[in-house]
């Protein structure tokens, strides 16, 4: 069977066997989603008068897609049924919206907010990693290691924290929060494209300043590894240019660690985000999934749940069907070794 087709079966595997683990576990909590529901619906009286238990646990499973009058094995199929073959996570019990329409409007925003950061982020740090490298041992080395690891030891919201208390408290040269300015409307214009570049300048800052550090250290010390094989040598003794020396040899071989890392990061972006778009309160995935845990909304966390693994296990698998375009020994994995 073809090694590619053989790692998508292995992460659909993967995501539903997660899917079913977060179910279970769901469930296992005190309570319960379905439990707390209408233990809610009960005292606030809402089963009061004309509504009877089964009415309530009707009104619970259209909520949250479980009948609490059934067991759990009902419960497990009714809920994966629903989601497999209508792609219905149930109805968020704080928002009071299908948890897909939730969703639906907060993903683009984290993934330009996230992925903006982590681009920005690698593409800074390889940089300055090949630079470090080439010029090891000199100020600009020393002194950008040093800031490196300065910063890469202050956590990401700190560092957020700081941004807002300066740049928008004391300055006011940036929003406190939001995605865009507050009374415009979504449009494809240039003035609320800018708007939106504005809200977000902070946020992608308090990644990138703490983070690029990481990687430039790791950049530096994979091309001073690179540039002390023998093929570089050899390379350079056929005449070549040091132009495609620097590309073709050692930046390329430098950047193969990195670039599964890449990957990986861009597929966790939503996990990464939960913290930082509670701070500047920016309504992406993160920032309801978030919510979700403190007003135990469990059909908006188990969604938000089932979104991470699958973006996850999408860029891991990306990251093996390109990994050969970079490393031709990794294609067909590795069987042209």
């Amino acid at each position: 069977m073809n090694w590619y087709v053989t790692r998508l079966i292995q992460a659909l595997i993967t995501f539903i066997a997660v899917i079913h683990i977060t179910f279970f576990l769901m469930q296992s909590l005190p309570g319960g989603p379905a439990d707390y529901l209408r233990t809610q619906l009960l005292s606030q009286g809402i089963a009061e008068g004309d509504m009877d238990l089964q009415e309530v646990n009707q009104l619970v499973e259209l909520y949250i897609g479980i009948n609490p009058g059934k067991s759990t094995w009902e419960q497990y199929v009714d809920y994966m049924s629903k989601f497999f073959l209508e792609g219905d996570m149930g109805t968020s019990l704080w928002y009071g919206e299908p948890v897909t329409e939730i969703y639906a409007e907060a993903l683009p925003w984290t993934i330009y907010l996230m992925g903006s950061s982590t681009l920005l982020n690698f593409a800074i740090g390889i940089f300055l990693g090949a630079v470090m490298a080439y010029k090891e041992g000199s100020r600009f080395d020393i002194s950008l290691t040093s800031i490196g690891i300065v910063l890469t030891s202050i956590p990401f919201y700190l560092f957020a924290i700081l941004l807002l208390y300066v740049f928008a408290v004391q300055w006011n040269l940036f929003p406190l929060q939001g995605r865009y300015p507050s009374g415009a409307d979504p449009e494809f214009t240039w003035e609320f494209f800018k708007g939106v570049i504005h809200h977000s300048v902070l946020p992608i800052l308090s990644v990138v300043v703490t983070s690029w550090g990481l990687l430039a250290l790791t950049m530096r010390g994979n091309s001073i590894r690179v540039l002390g094989e023998d093929y570089l040598r050899v390379a350079r003794l056929r005449g070549l240019s040091d132009n495609v020396i620097s590309i073709r040899y050692v930046g390329r071989n430098a950047i193969l660690p990195l670039y599964t890392s890449l990957m990986i990061s861009l597929g966790s972006l939503i996990g990464g985000s939960v913290i930082l778009e509670q701070i500047f309160l920016y309504r992406g995935m993160g920032f309801y999934l978030y919510d979700a845990t403190e007003s135990r909304d469990y059909p908006l966390v188990m969604g938000g749940f089932i979104l991470i693994t699958l973006t996850v296990l999408i860029g891991i698998y990306f990251a093996e069907l390109t990994y050969g375009m970079i490393d031709p020994r990794a294609s067909e994995g590795g069987s042209h070794d």
